[in-house]
């Protein structure tokens, strides 16, 4: 029998890193996620997509300046459509004093430029879980 290892959309908050953001995807891919790429970058679409899909997990990349207020309105949308079950992480930029800040707000991890795609799938195999 086949177990299923969750499903994954991408998002991101700034225009760009559309390289990184689709060799995540390949690896998620390979290691057995389903993986939902968007080019999404508002809030409010990230979260319809991710109830769409019937996703487990959402993961956004960032850029340098991105408005890390963008977190809580993800987090903010899915509890307030009752989907708790969907976990948030992020990667790429952020000044350090924002990592705890969007920690606080429901954002599982950062995985800050350069963490290997290696480290972020075993990352996601022993924390992402089909609900």
């Amino acid at each position: 029998m086949t177990v299923r290892k969750g499903r994954v959309l991408l998002g991101k908050l700034g225009e760009g890193h559309k390289e990184a953001q689709l060799n995540l995807a390949k690896n998620l891919g390979e290691a057995g996620f389903e993986v939902i790429y968007t080019e999404l970058q508002e809030p409010e679409s990230i979260v319809n997509s991710a109830l769409q899909e019937s996703v487990d997990h959402i993961g956004i990349t960032t850029l340098p300046g991105v408005d890390i207020m963008a977190f809580e309105k993800i987090i903010g949308l899915l509890k307030k459509q009752e989907a708790n079950h969907i976990s948030v992480t992020a990667g790429g930029f952020l000044n350090d004093e924002d990592i705890p800040r969007i920690r606080q707000m429901g954002v599982m991890a950062f995985f800050p430029r350069g963490t290997s795609f290696e480290a972020i799938v075993e990352w996601s195999l022993e924390n992402i879980k089909p609900k």
